[in-house]
């Protein structure tokens, strides 16, 4: 018995040719990525005394902006939704401090 075969027929696409009235608009800062950054300066003002935030308070303004963009008012939710990944951000630093402190080798020593 001989196994059967499956053709395909691929239909090839057209190519969309862009003309230079799209211009490439990724070098301009959007509106959106403008208030990300004046956000994050605000929060980021608090990792003085913190530091270890820093890192985490970049990645919530990166998902809070992807959040925000599927949105249909995306600049009325973004501080909303940065409030709410970085107070998220804050909790999973401090239980991730709380757990190296307590399993930390200076503590087993006698």
């Amino acid at each position: 018995m001989r196994p059967k075969t499956t053709r395909t027929r691929t239909r090839q696409r057209p190519l969309l040719a862009v003309g230079p009235e799209a211009p490439f608009q990724a070098t301009q800062p959007s509106e959106l990525e403008r208030l990300k950054e004046r956000l994050l300066l605000e929060l980021l003002a608090e990792t003085v005394q913190q530091p270890e935030l820093n890192p985490a308070y970049r990645r919530a303004a990166n998902d809070a902006v992807s959040l925000a963009w599927v949105t249909p008012f995306p600049l009325l939710f973004l501080p909303t939704l940065l409030e709410e990944k970085a107070a998220e951000a804050r909790r999973r630093t401090a239980r991730q401090q709380a757990v190296l402190k307590r399993n930390s080798p200076s503590k087993a020593l006698p």
